[in-house]
Order: structure tokens, then sequence, then C-alpha cells
């Protein structure tokens, strides 16, 4: 018998847990801040999956998720922008040097996919687009059966299409992309560019409202708020439309705290998908639904690529 260790990578915490050689319940997990004193975040991942190293069980893979953009293919992270530090981390050659297993490393939204194709809503579909709307968006593909990589390993950066060529500032520095405007960042520097006009709204300018504060006040029938979320579910339908034409799924899956927002993000995005998109056979037998695994989508992908070695 053996066990595989799988580790998702975030801006805020690293996650490792062990894994039994079929079957998805943790044997083992355990979840530490990604940033501690003035400890390497890729250190602390290694310490991490010492802790957790299975005593009596030859680990058969080690399966990474991380922020990107990064390389699969040579293991190499280009860059993380929640880990300023993480510029060409050659993370799976670190890895493999401490532990001596085989190790595997993915694009975090690729594997959070991987994880909702294999294990979540995505299960008998061969063609699926995951779109996880949060702090960000990110996205994976999975196409005729594979997981979409690109030359470099960097396809499917599905929140970073544009959009609204004048439109406001991305993350990356670039207008107009989907993610400045339907993630909860973008609906958040919406009102509050709004209330800085004098827009009525029960939402004050001090402190910045979140994302969940707008959808609150939605709920309870503030005009402002209830323009943002239509705004962002909107771009976010013009964007799926796309995809779709690009791509030609049978489901697309969305997860992120944003996407728990109901039909004040829902409904627009539907209605503009619909709109927009060329013709009436792409949305034939097309699923839309929300992501069923929660936070658990990144390391579950990363578990499936290990098990891949």
């Amino acid at each position: 018998m053996g066990a595989y260790i799988a580790v998702d990578v975030g801006g805020t915490q690293i996650r490792v847990a062990v894994f039994p050689q079929e079957g998805i319940e943790p044997l083992r997990q355990k979840k530490i801040l990604t940033f501690h004193k003035n400890d390497a975040p890729e250190l602390r991942i290694i310490d991490l999956i010492a802790e957790l190293w299975p005593a009596n069980e030859k680990v058969l893979g080690i399966g990474v998720a991380a922020p990107g953009p990064l390389d699969p293919k040579a293991g190499v992270i280009v860059m993380a922008p929640n880990i300023p530090a993480w510029t060409n981390l050659p993370l799976r050659e670190l890895i493999h040097q401490r532990f001596g297993a085989p190790v595997t490393l993915g694009n975090d939204a690729n594997l959070a996919a991987v994880g909702e194709w294999k294990f979540g809503a995505g299960r008998g579909h061969e063609n699926l687009i995951y779109l996880t709307i949060s702090t960000g968006i990110g996205g994976g593909v999975i196409c005729d059966g594979r997981l979409l990589l690109g030359q470099s390993g960097f396809a499917a950066e599905l929140g970073h299409v544009t959009l609204l060529p004048d439109g406001p500032l991305c993350s990356c520095g670039q207008p107009g992309h989907l993610e400045a405007i339907s993630s909860g960042t973008g609906i958040a520097n919406f009102v509050t560019a709004e209330l800085a006009k004098g827009v009525p709204s029960s939402l004050a300018p001090d402190p910045y409202p979140s994302a969940r504060d707008i959808t609150l006040a939605a709920q309870k029938g503030d005009a402002l708020a209830m323009a943002a979320l239509n705004r962002a579910g909107k771009y976010l339908g013009l964007g799926l439309a796309n995809f779709l034409q690009i791509f030609n799924p049978s489901i697309i899956i969305l997860g992120g705290g944003v996407s728990q927002s109901g039909d004040l993000l829902l409904k627009p995005m539907k209605a503009s998908l619909n709109e927009r998109v060329m013709g009436p056979e792409y949305l034939t037998n097309l699923t839309i639904t929300l992501a069923q695994l929660g936070d658990m989508a990144g390391l579950l992908g990363a578990l499936a690529l290990a098990r891949e070695l």
C-alpha cells in the first residue's frame, strides 16, 4: 500500500493532506499561514509535508496546487502576485530534493477544475469550464477529457479576458478584464467609486465594503448593491458567452464566494449569456451549476495530479 500527499498553496494559507492510495478522504491534514515571521513560504511547505509524512506508508507522489502564472512542465512558478518573492521559483525540484518522491506542480485554479471534474460537480463530463469568482477570477478548462495547459502552461486565464478596453484596472495592471469587473474586488471597487460620487446607499465608504457586505445589502434591497451585482453578472455572462463559443463545454461550474450571491448575480449572468451567445445550439444540453467541493477543490485536484505520476 502507499499514500499520496496533496498541497494547496494560497496567499493566506498552506494546506497539506495525506490521502490513501484510493479514495478522497484524507488520512491526515493540516493548514498553516503562508507567511509567518521571516520564514520563506517554500520552506514552510516543506516543513509541513515533513510533519505529516506517513510513517508506515510509501509516498507514491506529491501533488502541489500553487498560484501562478507557473510552468507545470518545468515545475517552476514564474510569478505569484500574492507571494512576491516567488519569481522563477523551482518549487517542484525543491520539494523533490527534500523528499525524493515524484512531485507534480499545477496552477491552483486549473487544479480546482480538475478536482471538480474528477470528484465534484463535473463528474461524467469531458468538456468543462470551471470559474472561481472570489477576490479575483481564476479558471480551468477540460477539453476532450484533458486539462488544457497550452504551450507554457499559461492557458485558461479566464479572468483576464478583456471586456471593457477602457474599463477599470485589473490586478494584473491591464484595463477592463473580467476580473476587474466581476470579481469580489471589482464589485467592491465599483461600489466604493459610486459612494464617492455621492450615490445613496446603506453602505458606507469607510470601512471599505466587501463583496459579502454588498451581497447582504443587496438582499435587503439596497439599490446600489443590487446594481453592482447586476453589473458583475452582466459582464460575467458576456465572458461566458465568449468561452462557450471557444470551448463548447457541456457544463460550466462556478465556484468561489461571490458565486454564492444567488440570483442577484446569476439571473443577470444568464440573461446576458443568452443574449450574447452566437446561437442557441451552444446552450443545448448545457449545465450551469455551482461547485460542490468548496475549498477542497484545489487539494483534490492536486491529489488527482499526483495519482497520474
